[in-house]
């Protein structure tokens, strides 16, 4: 059997309205291999979150097609969104176990896996506890906690730390790296953050101005087990400025288009 993918062959996306069309991705191709973790960084507006909706299966493409060769049935894929979601009628135990609800998990089984999962996040104090007694923190930590107790082949994250303050962002990104080493699903990550693309990833894609393509791929220069903590990767400043260059360039590039 061939190793298990997620292949995007020439992917388009148009959006129409009475204001007229807007083509929000053009001829997006990219490989992601099972159990790689890639980041996707590009301007605002340039398509990423409707290319997370495709993959997701939210959305269907105009033109190309998305496909998961290796597979032994269609991979089971979760979405984390900027807001955690939560179901404010719901307790936090009642929130992570939903997945598996859906999946037909009996009770006593999915408490007892929601449970386990919110030891590991260090939220089994606050499982009785509704969304609004938690910090905004601790509320996105439960919405990892969910996508992560249902086992998903591949994990789609659209910018899920980007309302976090600094620090409390530097705790989730130790957190989920820790997670994802555990079980290795596919992450397809979205963030505006460079450096937490090249500290995260495998391979940062970097997405154009509108319409949406992949402009270049760079690979993180640092292996696997990672370590975060300390924060002095002088190795990765030059990576850093090259995206950012990449990325001014194609925001000027979209304000000459609008002024002509």
């Amino acid at each position: 059997m061939s190793e298990s993918a997620l292949l995007v062959n020439h992917l388009a996306k148009t959006y129409v309205s009475p204001r007229g069309t807007v083509t929000a991705l053009a001829d997006v191709s990219f490989r992601v291999a099972a159990g790689e973790f890639v980041a996707l960084v590009g301007p605002s507006g340039c398509g990423k979150s409707t290319l997370l909706r495709l993959l997701g299966g939210q959305l269907a493409p105009e033109q190309g097609a998305i496909e998961f060769p290796g597979w032994p049935r269609p991979p089971k894929r979760r979405l984390v969104f900027q807001e955690h979601s939560l179901f404010p009628w719901m307790t936090v135990l009642d929130n992570v176990a939903f997945g598996l609800e859906m999946e037909g998990v009996a009770r006593q089984e999915r408490r007892a896996q929601a449970m386990a999962q919110l030891t590991v996040m260090g939220l089994a104090d606050f499982a009785r506890h509704y969304p609004h007694e938690l910090s905004g923190g601790m509320r996105q930590r439960a919405a990892i906690a969910r996508a992560f107790v249902t086992q998903p082949d591949i994990l789609l994250m659209d910018e899920p730390l980007r309302a976090l303050d600094a620090q409390m962002r530097l705790v989730i990104q130790d957190e989920l790296l820790s997670l994802w080493e555990s079980t290795r699903p596919m992450v397809f990550y979205i963030t505006h953050d460079i450096e937490e693309a090249l500290l995260l990833a495998d391979r940062v894609l970097v997405m154009s101005g509108q319409p949406g393509r992949i402009r270049e791929e760079i690979p993180s220069p640092f292996g696997r087990p990672r370590d975060l903590t300390g924060r002095t990767h002088p190795e990765i400043e030059d990576l850093k400025w090259h995206i950012w260059t990449l990325l001014e360039q194609e925001v000027k590039r979209l304000l000459q288009v609008k002024s002509k």
